[in-house]
């Protein structure tokens, strides 16, 4: 059954819509094996397991955000030359991705192992919980090749039109993480390693069923043995764009590192009911990365194409489709808090001592949903018409807005202004995003004389 499809016909928001409901159930179901792994770390091993686990989402933020501006980076190439109808140039962008890609893999791996330790500390990570955090992040990252390996092949799906492929594969490994959770942590009693462990293990295997879905039936990507070489000039305009989106989380995932750390100093009660919290706005803003996935495919094969006009329209009915998407799951957040809170713990626990702490974030951030998907929407569709260096100016906009309420939340020792971080990095990103864009366009028409 064929799966890929051209985004460079038919109505634009039509064919978004269409694409992005296999992503959206795609991220929808990463959060909630995420926060499956969660409700069971805090119900089965502890609070202060589940604080350890939240210590670490900025670090595994950082870890995956690189690999997910990598991949996306390196996939740009793909969706541009299918757009454009090179079938030889797909396969050739695809196989050299997958090579940059195993080499980044061991950058990354080894960088992060190294740094681990020194980096919990420089993070204020309770002693409390110390063990645990690191029992877990250095899992993760020893595994981040599975990571990178099924967020690859899936981003080369996507690339070329098939978005319902790689939810397949992700509900899989939803359903194996959460059958490994519960024979490691329950069974075996490996707290928090064995969480790491089973998110390791069925992202794995997920990257390896991608794998033999395209070698048995995606011609246009299948490799041959003879195009496994870095091809220079593919190597250069793949890490002209995956290197600043790469960077770009980095240095995104760095603000939120320095937000985590004024959070830490709170100890384990705040930190429990901020991670719990997180995990909810985590599910309820799935559908942002999901529509920056899907402009991302759209926008490179139609600038493949040479159609700047549909490029336009694409972002325009992208943000229509955010606008009522953050409306209604501003308000769903707000009315399911207290109740999808009380899953990560047990019956015996007394969860309002955590509900403030929680209900602080999550009213901080609502009001700002809007401004979070414009910057997934505005920032793809400049990655995928080529300007991958765009992704660094609005990092160091992420950056400069948590360190500026991070810094002065730790000076005045004020919770709702720590938590206030990811509030003021949307807006000032959102609309920083919007203008950038609009510069991004007028170069583009200037430059093919339109």
């Amino acid at each position: 059954m064929k799966m890929n499809s051209k985004m460079t016909e038919g109505r634009p928001l039509t064919l978004l819509l269409k694409f992005i409901i296999p992503i959206f159930l795609g991220f929808i179901f990463q959060q909630f094996y995420n926060m499956v792994d969660t409700v069971i770390v805090g119900r089965f091993v502890s609070p202060q397991a589940l604080a350890a686990v939240g210590s670490t989402g900025t670090v595994m933020f950082l870890v995956m955000g690189l690999a997910n501006g990598m991949t996306t980076g390196y996939t740009v190439l793909i969706s541009q030359k299918f757009g454009a109808g090179d079938k030889e140039g797909t396969r050739g962008a695809f196989v050299n991705a997958i090579l940059l890609g195993l080499i980044s893999t061991a950058i990354i791996t080894a960088i992060f192992i190294v740094l681990m330790n020194p980096l919990l500390k420089l993070m204020n990570t309770p002693e409390d919980i110390y063990a645990d955090a690191y029992a877990y992040i250095t899992t993760i990252c020893a595994g981040s090749i599975a990571l990178i390996g099924y967020n690859l092949l899936a981003a080369s799906l996507r690339a070329i039109g098939n978005s319902r492929t790689p939810l397949y594969f992700l509900i899989f490994s939803a359903f194996m993480n959460i059958a490994l959770d519960l024979v490691f942590i329950v069974l075996f009693h490996l707290g928090t390693f064995g969480a790491a462990l089973a998110t390791d293990i069925s992202q794995g295997l997920s990257a390896i069923l991608c794998m033999g879905y395209i070698i048995k039936n995606v011609d246009v990507l299948r490799p041959k043995l003879s195009d496994f070489h870095l091809n220079k000039e593919y190597s250069g305009k793949q890490l002209r764009i995956g290197i600043p989106m790469a960077l770009q989380f980095g240095i995104t995932a760095s603000g939120t590192m320095v937000m985590q750390a004024s959070i830490n100093i709170y100890k384990s009660v705040a930190l429990t009911g901020f991670t719990a919290a997180g995990k909810v706005i985590n599910l309820m803003t799935a559908g942002m990365p999901s529509l920056g996935q899907t402009i991302a495919a759209y926008c490179g094969q139609n600038y493949g194409y040479g159609d700047l006009d549909r490029v336009h329209q694409g972002t325009r009915d992208a943000m229509k489709i955010a606008i009522v998407y953050s409306i209604v799951n501003a308000i769903l957040s707000l009315g399911l808090l207290p109740i999808i809170i009380k899953f990560f713990f047990d019956a015996n626990v007394d969860i309002s001592v955590y509900m403030p702490y929680a209900r602080t974030y999550v009213h901080e951030c609502v009001f700002f949903f809007i401004p979070l998907a414009m910057i997934f929407i505005y920032r793809n569709a400049m990655q995928a018409c080529g300007y991958g260096v765009t992704a660094l100016a609005l990092g160091g906009m992420e950056l400069l807005a948590r360190l500026i309420t991070a810094f002065v939340s730790m000076a005045i020792k004020s919770y709702p202004l720590a938590v206030a971080g990811d509030a003021l990095a949307w807006l000032l990103t959102g609309v920083f995003s919007y203008i950038l864009y609009r510069f991004v366009m007028k170069d583009l028409y200037k430059k093919l004389g339109k």
